[in-house]
């Protein structure tokens, strides 16, 4: 036998004949890690593809407003703080005014009580003395009360007023106009929007 290689039958002149196909190069796979590993699908976009802000840039606005709200708590407590400290201070001024104030009505008082301590003393020797005392003693009592802003009322032949007066009676009286204070039961003392006690009267009416 002969080896030989066969050669290849001659094509006929004017056959069609299908061209043989061409092989493709071998394409060589990027490098791991690369940036075309990563836009061929190698690996998974970076925490920047997607556009997104950084760690930094996202904890940075929540770390000042976290300052700035506990800046506010700490001015607000402050705040209520001084509030408090403000009013035990007008508390304590307070109660400073209202003793001073006590004190200094006793001392007006105290003049009046020692003249009726010395009006009592000199009772048995001069019973007749003891009624120009008291006498002066009431006169001095009046003059304290005037000294503190409030000033004996008792006038009668007044109109009657409201503000002023508080009616315990009603009298009968021809020569007096109706509704005229003619007669004082108990003096007030001080005047309207400041007073101690309005004037008890008796007023006139119509017949």
């Amino acid at each position: 036998m002969s080896t030989q290689p066969q050669q290849p039958d001659p094509v006929p002149e004017g056959a069609v004949t299908e061209p043989e196909p061409e092989l493709e190069p071998e394409q060589e796979l990027p490098a791991p890690g690369t940036a075309e590993a990563r836009g061929a699908g190698g690996e998974g976009p970076g925490p920047d593809a997607a556009g997104g802000p950084a760690v930094g840039e996202a904890t940075a606005p929540a770390a000042e407003q976290a300052a700035a709200l506990a800046e506010l708590d700490d001015r607000w407590r402050r705040a209520l703080a001084d509030l408090e400290n403000l009013r035990k201070r007008h508390a304590r001024e307070l109660e400073r005014e209202r003793a001073a104030e006590r004190a200094r009505t006793a001392v007006a008082l105290l003049p009046v009580v020692d003249n009726l301590e010395l009006a009592l003393s000199h009772a048995e020797a001069d019973p007749g003395s003891i009624v120009e005392g008291v006498k002066a003693i009431h006169d001095q009592a009046v003059a304290a009360l005037s000294r503190l802003g409030y000033e004996r009322q008792g006038e009668t032949g007044v109109p009657f007023d409201p503000a002023r007066h508080e009616v315990v009676g009603v009298v009968e009286d021809p020569e007096a106009e109706p509704g005229t204070v003619v007669q004082v039961l108990r003096p007030g003392y001080g005047e309207p929007g400041r007073q101690l006690r309005p004037v008890a009267v008796a007023v006139a009416k119509r017949e």
